[in-house]
């Protein structure tokens, strides 16, 4: 029995420890060959041709395959799984994804459809073969590189030579082991204007494009480079107030994933619909009716905000270049393809170089060797050897001007030469030839010295060929960002528990306060004159004693808090106006000046600014001389939430109750509309529409030629495309319009006022026979317009200037108007016309000397400087408004003695 070498788990002192490998080796080395293959050879494309291993294969398969005639998809899977050592499902899966891409296989059958997520049918149903651009761009067996397959019984090419940037025009995605990468597809016409651009030196920009159209918003796209991101819309539209319509979806959704997200959204209460139906053929179309009572636009920013109708994409562009994964944009991807396409059409051009070279010199040997009758020589030679002799010894005063030496092989070549050729042969002929081949041989050679011009004209004979029915889809627009809380449905009901403190959705046996939404924060103010914002929960406890809770809209500046309170260190009583825009949640804030015995006399919640009188109730043994007086919170201006506030009396109060209800303090607000989203904002982007009070309205003018007065909600959508111009509504402005009769091809002029108020509805006020249409509308008191036309009989255009307000008086604004003077217009311009007052203003501000005003500032600001703030009976800081108007006695209530 031989002795044991390994005792205890040790070796002997003898044995080799060399091929002893740690299991955590093994491992190691076992995942890093497995993340590469999985990188190199299953998920990540390659730089030089855009495709994986097993999209190459199977185009590789119907390259070979391809007669002309559709082949069945079983027959191309089949074939390719001779290169692709996997199952036909995954060949067959990646095909039909091929295929949907729509540019490299030309499809039938039902091969499924990318935006309602349809299966394509069985591969033995459907049928294929590769388009006509395929066969532009892919292949030439002349430049591909190959390789052996996997069993060593085929070849195949190690990448196929594209000509085009085929990985930015299809798109890719994949996850490997420890990378992933995703391509968003581009335009085809815009991938060939940038290689274009490249080419000749200039910049060019690229942005994607998706074949389920939608809207994309790339101010964050960074050239697809990693960390970048793109949001992209559905487009919704107004079927009529009960519907809205969803004509295109978002890249990466389906139509069945997009109703299934509505569908979960109602479910969970964050919108409110009654149905949604799939009308989906040829065209996207889905309809959401609404419930009764729903606004059609926040319904359409909540189905943004909480369904797939908008998707965040996050780009990540992973390649190989020379077998390693590299991470880079879609900008130097195009650089190194358009690079490339130049190489690969150079190498072309220098093979077919050769061969033109080739059948010049063939085809001059031939000439010579009948022409001279060097054939006749070789009737006496006896032996192989001799002919060849004696044929080469017949061409040796010719040899000078061939490009290359004559090798044995074109000997041979010439003894191969049939006597019918011979007999027939044309010199006239030969010589035509010969000179098409030298012709052919200088193009080449032309294109090759200007390979640069050569690539262009290739680029753009694939943009005529191939270009057309590929416009862009995908409409390039800014997405603005949509609060969830502002247009999330109201699901739930807030109620509150004032003296013990609760508040929350949870207690229904207690007090109704507002219906909200369980994505809202609730702002509570207690006696003790704090306030606190928290999240809306079943039941929460705030503190005792509440005096008021809501709903809290961040950064609203218009809703005012009113408080009168107790200082409990001074005695006094205080009141102050405030905001509270933006807090931390669950944070307490301290309204009042002192920490301890401050509490609460009166408190009110406006929201918009509104401003009440109150009466102030002395206690009975107050000294003052009037024990009951009235205050008006519009005489104190609205500050911080944590300003002290104004001194109201220095005397103990009693009670402060309300006497009349207030109008808004605030003024208007400044609206403006954004053209590229077609949303107001007042955020000063866009167009100034003016300044807005509660009761103004905007004016949408269309250029089917009718008119909308809409409210000036934020969340109003308009449809830019649609609008002629939109201005603030004046009921009294006189309104100048210019439009063509569909019928009669005359052309009016009207004036008018709007005399409809209806909200939300659009009037028509030209006439409504077919192909009616305006041709300009103005809203200026004194517009005057350069009209473009041509006379009869003349080509050139002529122009002159009219005044409308000179053509026609104001009339109603159903009236046909008068014809204007001008016909066979052409276009019309708007004259700008500086109102008087703006006139006067720009020459009276233009008058004013800076260093005047420099010095009036430097005035006012050491009188402010010297202002006694520590009178007695105040405090620094305070805000004191004097009115020399009151009485002493109602001064002293006031607190403005002592």
């Amino acid at each position: 029995m031989e002795e044991n070498n390994n005792i205890n788990g040790q070796h002997s002192s003898d044995e080799p420890l060399h091929d002893v490998v740690p299991v955590s080796g093994m491992y190691e080395n076992w995942f890093l060959d497995y993340a590469s293959y999985v990188i190199l050879e299953r998920a990540v494309p390659a730089i030089n041709d855009g495709l994986k291993p097993v999209q190459r294969r199977i185009l590789h398969a119907m390259k070979e395959m391809d007669d002309g005639r559709y082949n069945k998809v079983a027959n191309i899977i089949g074939s390719t799984m001779q290169y692709h050592p996997h199952g036909d499902m995954s060949i067959g899966d990646a095909m039909v994804n091929l295929g949907q891409k729509d540019l490299l296989i030309d499809m039938q059958g039902n091969w499924g459809d990318v935006r309602t997520g349809d299966r394509a049918a069985a591969s033995r149903y459907i049928e294929a073969r590769p388009s006509k651009l395929a066969l532009d761009i892919l292949y030439n067996p002349q430049t591909t590189e190959w390789q052996l397959s996997y069993d060593g019984r085929k070849k195949e090419p190690v990448t196929l030579p594209v000509k085009f940037p085929l990985l930015l025009a299809q798109g890719v995605e994949g996850i490997a082991v420890g990378l992933s990468t995703k391509i968003l597809p581009h335009n085809f016409c815009e991938l060939i204007d940038a290689s274009i651009r490249h080419l000749k030196g200039k910049s060019f920009k690229l942005y994607p494009d998706f074949l389920t159209g939608g809207t994309i918003d790339i101010e964050e796209y960074n050239k697809g480079h990693r960390g970048g991101k793109v949001k992209v819309r559905a487009k919704i539209e107004e079927y009529d107030k009960k519907q809205l319509v969803i004509k295109d979806i978002p890249f990466g959704t389906t139509t069945t994933s997009l109703i299934e997200s509505i569908i979960k959204a109602n479910d969970k209460g964050k919108i409110k619909i009654k149905k949604v139906v799939d009308n989906t053929a040829k065209d996207i179309e889905i309809l959401v009716q609404l419930a009764p009572g729903v606004s059609p636009d926040i319904t359409i920013d909540a189905l943004y905000a909480f369904t797939d109708c908008q998707v965040s994409i996050s780009p990540n562009a992973c390649v190989i270049v020379e077998d390693k994964p590299l991470f880079t944009n879609v900008h130097e991807i195009l650089k190194i393809n358009t690079d490339q396409t130049v190489d690969l059409l150079r190498q072309e051009l220098e093979i077919r170089k050769g061969e033109l070279l080739e059948k010049i010199l063939f085809s001059s040997l031939e000439k010579i060797f009948i022409e001279n009758r060097i054939y006749r020589d070789i009737e006496e030679c006896e032996t192989w050897e001799s002919v060849l002799e004696t044929i080469d010894q017949g061409l040796e005063p010719f040899k000078a001007q061939f490009y290359r030496e004559i090798t044995q092989d074109d000997i041979v070549r010439l003894t191969e030469i049939k006597i019918k050729r011979i007999s027939r042969f044309d010199a006239f002929k030969a010589d035509e030839l010969m000179r098409k081949l030298q012709e052919e041989l200088a193009q080449v050679e032309h294109h090759l010295a200007n390979i640069i011009d050569y690539a262009v004209d290739y680029y753009q004979n694939l943009l005529t060929k191939y270009g057309k029915g590929r416009e862009r889809r995908t409409e390039i627009s800014s997405i603005e960002t949509i609060a969830a809380t502002a247009v999330a449905a109201n699901n739930a009901k807030l109620y509150a528990n004032f003296k013990d403190g609760f508040i929350g959705y949870g207690l229904k046996k207690d007090e109704f306060i507002s219906d909200c939404s369980d994505l809202d924060d609730i702002i509570v103010f207690r006696k003790d004159g704090r306030c606190v914002v928290t999240k809306i929960q079943d039941k929460v406890f705030v503190g005792k004693d509440i005096i008021y809770a809501g709903v809290f809209k961040k950064n609203d500046e218009r809703m005012v808090y009113n408080l009168a309170y107790l200082d409990g260190k001074s005695g006094r009583t205080m009141v102050k106006r405030f905001n509270v825009t933006s807090v931390t949640r669950d944070k307490e804030y301290n309204l009042t000046k002192s920490e301890k015995g401050s509490k609460v006399h009166y408190f009110t919640a406006n929201p918009n600014g509104e401003a009440e009188v109150v009466t102030v109730y002395l206690t009975a043994g107050a000294k003052a001389r009037k024990k009951i007086f009235d205050f008006d919170f519009a005489e104190i201006d609205i500050k911080g939430r944590g300003a002290g506030g104004n001194i109201l009396t220095k005397y103990p109060v009693r009670k402060v109750d309300l006497k009349s209800e207030g109008k808004s303090t605030l003024a208007g607000t400044n609206i403006w509309y954004d053209e590229s989203i077609g949303r107001l904002n007042r955020d000063e982007r866009g167009i100034h529409l003016g300044n807005f009070n509660a009761d103004d309205k905007v004016i949408c003018f269309y250029k089917d030629g009718s008119y909308e007065l809409t409210s000036f909600e934020l969340s109003n959508h308009y449809n830019d495309g649609q609008i002629f111009s939109i201005h603030k509504f004046d009921p009294e402005q006189i309104l100048s319009v210019i439009h063509q009769d569909g019928e009669s091809k005359v052309v009016y002029v009207k004036r008018f006022v709007i005399e409809t108020m209806t909200v939300g509805k659009a009037f028509s006020f030209i006439n409504e026979s077919a192909n009616s249409k305006m041709l300009h509308i103005s809203v200026a008191s004194e517009p005057k317009v350069k009209v473009a036309y041509r006379k009869k009989g003349e080509r050139s255009k002529s122009q002159k200037e009219l005044s409308l307000a000179d053509l026609i008086e104001k009339k109603g604004w159903k009236s046909i108007g008068n014809k204007f003077p001008i016909q066979n217009i052409s276009g019309v311009e708007e004259i700008a016309v500086a109102s008087e007052e703006a006139v006067g203003a720009a020459e009276e501000a233009s008058t004013v000397d800076p260093h005047v005003l420099e010095g009036l500032k430097a005035e006012v600001q050491k009188e402010v400087e010297e202002e006694d703030l520590s009178k007695p009976g105040f405090d620094v800081g305070s805000s004191i408004d004097l009115d020399t108007d009151k009485s002493d006695d109602e001064k002293d209530q006031l607190g403005l003695f002592e």
